[in-house]
């Protein structure tokens, strides 16, 4: 656990995730804020706590604890050669949506989903725009000609 910005931060990777995430739920966090992803294929060698690998991916989730008036951040390692946690809908139905958005936005898949499949970006499209190597392509810019 760590405090970045006042804000209380507790780390896991995969395997912890699920669990962690049922305690800090039996602990009163019974409000998800959100769920997101980060990509970070250019910042590798970031600092994370000691037990904790750093990974290409990584899941994101604020948690409320409205009793309290706590505020918790989990931030879960993600490997880009099976970029997939487990889903948090049984805990938060109130996370499907965000879990659609990460994996749409960067192909990082939620097991146990009850509908993963995209949401933003139309179904046939290919690739997740989020991602640090996703190419973006090129549209030339035309300037008026000068007199």
């Amino acid at each position: 656990m760590d405090t970045s910005s006042g804000a209380v931060v507790v780390h896991c990777n995969r395997d912890g995730y699920l669990g962690l995430c049922r305690g800090l739920k039996s602990e009163g966090y019974s409000m998800p804020i959100g769920v997101t992803g980060v990509d970070y294929l250019t910042h590798p060698g970031r600092a994370l706590p000691p037990g904790i690998e750093a990974e290409r991916f990584e899941v994101v989730v604020e948690l409320l604890s409205l009793e309290e008036h706590k505020r918790v951040r989990v931030r879960c390692q993600v490997p880009a050669s099976r970029p997939f946690v487990p889903s948090l809908f049984e805990l938060w139905p109130g996370t499907e949506f965000h879990e659609r958005e990460t994996y749409d936005m960067f192909g990082i898949r939620f097991d146990g989903h009850p509908d993963m499949s995209r949401i933003l970006m139309p179904d046939d499209w290919e690739g997740h725009p989020l991602r640090k190597d996703y190419d973006t392509g090129h549209v030339p810019v035309q300037f008026k000609e000068q007199p």
